[in-house]
């Protein structure tokens, strides 16, 4: 008798791949009659831990396997251009992907391909294979309205559309008024530091190579902040450390998957959103549900040290951030309603699943 199988495919990072993996782990333990692989796309820039985050996953959850697509030649003007990283990449791929999908269901039957919004391109593989397709939206839900409505602002204006945001790394200049901005909150604080982008302009911004921190950080600033801070490189297991008891606020960039992980956690935000739909759910997190302060930035989204320090300070020790922590704890307590046994996230999810096993 055949397998059953659910293919998970996310597009290089990790932010995308533990969003994907935890998608995994719940189709298994509630259908452990479905096996669950996941491909994986080698990725050309520095992605954080992805090999050990794997690794950990393999040895602790070794229902679910990892299928690692073979490494390709990248076009030269993909590296310093994101918008080709993030879809290009995932196109190239289609042929490796269409053969491994194949192969797969020569032994096995694929019930469900479960695509992130990068890896869109596959959708036309998994179509050619007859392969049922779903999407992974992992954003918030104003995001995903705005993309679904672009359709619409296309066929009702004659009007280019041209891109809001662009892609933004913090630039040296603002890693260094972060570590003041830090000190002068006198806050004690647990920093991840990724290296700032690169002058070449051939280099990917988060190349991977090695730095250390002493070269990027102001002088002095590690050992003035021993007694208070600690800085990390790269990366660091962000849901672990949001729920220690010690973690009082998160400066976050605003991406869902954070946003929502501070939500679940209780942990009340400073809201610095980049690029993306990040402005959107800065807007949602600290106006509408209330669990984060918003930084002063500037037109072209600088965040001086006094701004920091200022909203840093606000959160941890005013009333403002009295209030947001409260929000916070109550809006922690129906997201995880929302995923108990019976709750509506559990039981949206446990349908779907249950749908594949019958098909």
């Amino acid at each position: 008798m055949e397998s059953a199988m659910v293919v998970l495919y996310p597009s290089p990072g990790i932010g995308h791949l533990v969003s994907m993996v935890e998608l995994g782990k719940f189709i298994h333990t509630h259908h452990p009659s479905l096996c669950v692989t996941i491909f994986i796309i080698p990725a050309p820039y520095e992605t954080g831990s992805t090999d050990k985050y794997i690794a950990k996953v393999s040895t602790t959850h070794p229902s679910i396997t990892f299928h690692h697509l073979p490494t390709i030649s990248i076009p030269p003007d993909f590296i310093s251009d994101h918008i080709k990283l993030s879809f290009g990449i995932p196109e190239l791929y289609n042929p490796i992907v269409h053969n491994a999908l194949a192969s797969f269901s020569e032994k096995s039957t694929i019930k469900a391909v479960i695509l992130d919004f990068f890896s869109n391109a596959a959708f036309e593989v998994a179509k050619s294979l007859k392969l049922p397709t779903y999407y992974f939206y992992t954003g918030g839900a104003s995001g995903l309205c705005v993309f679904l409505h672009l359709p619409t602002i296309h066929n009702t204006t004659d009007k280019s559309i041209k891109d809001l945001n662009t892609y933004f790394d913090l630039p040296g200049d603002q890693l260094k008024e972060i570590a003041f901005g830090l000190e002068k909150s006198g806050q004690k604080f647990l920093w991840v530091v990724r290296d700032p982008p690169s002058d070449d302009k051939n280099e990917p911004n988060s190349s991977g190579k090695e730095f250390r921190l002493n070269d990027i950080l102001p002088e002095g600033f590690l050992a003035r902040t021993s007694d208070k801070g600690l800085v990390v490189k790269n990366w660091a297991p962000q849901p672990a450390i949001l729920s220690h008891v010690s973690v009082g606020g998160f400066v976050s960039h605003c991406g869902w998957n954070s946003t929502l992980e501070a939500v679940v956690a209780g942990v009340p935000m400073v809201a610095w959103p980049l690029y993306a739909e990040q402005s959107m759910n800065r807007v949602y997190s600290a106006q509408e549900i209330k669990v984060a302060l918003a930084v002063k930035m500037t037109p072209d989204g600088f965040v001086t040290s006094e701004a920091l320090a200022q909203t840093v300070r606000e959160l941890m020790e005013g009333d403002e951030g009295r209030a947001a922590r409260e929000q916070s704890l109550e809006m922690s307590r129906r997201a995880k309603a929302a995923m108990e046994n019976g709750g509506s996230s559990q039981a949206e999810l446990f349908k779907l699943a249950e749908s594949w096993t019958t098909m």
